[in-house]
């Protein structure tokens, strides 16, 4: 028989309790160039076939540089799966709570995005807690292009 235990093959050994975070934590997400297959990716993963995101020809006819990203693929690039967060409460989190979004500037195939999400609530409870993370993308011109918050209920250390 193997010593090798699956419940200890983890991106991140230690476990953080929603006691353990503190306002003002960065998690910076990978960043990510909007290629054309990006684009196709969330196509099929969404079913929205307008052209505006998918068709070049009907873009430029419109004056846009490129595809137009749909506002829910860039959102997308804030999930918080793409960082470390999830490895660091896969014992504390109870679940996603909401999530909310203001779409700033255009997202065009080609560009790259920046998201990042930081700790910018914590509301205790008696054995939980709401940790809120406000969402940031910066596009490659250092533009903000989004701005949101999500917000998740997490167990307090026992």
């Amino acid at each position: 028989m193997s010593a090798f235990d699956p419940a200890q093959h983890r991106m991140v050994p230690e476990q953080r309790w929603f006691d353990d975070f503190r306002l003002g934590e960065r998690f910076v997400l990978p960043s990510r160039t909007m290629t054309e297959a990006v684009f196709l990716a969330f196509q099929a993963a969404s079913g929205d076939a307008h052209p505006v995101h998918y068709d070049v020809e009907y873009c430029r006819a419109r004056s846009y540089p490129h595809l137009l990203a749909h506002g829910l693929q860039t959102l997308a690039q804030t999930a918080p799966g793409a960082g470390l967060f999830p490895y660091l409460v896969e014992e504390s989190l109870v679940g996603f709570l909401e999530q909310s979004s203001r779409f700033l500037k255009p997202v065009f195939a080609g560009d790259t995005v920046y998201p990042a999400l930081e700790i910018d609530e914590l509301t205790p409870n008696r054995t939980t807690g709401v940790l809120g993370l406000r969402s940031t993308v910066h596009n490659q011109r250092r533009e903000l292009v989004l701005e949101g918050r999500q917000r998740y209920l997490l167990r307090r250390r026992a």
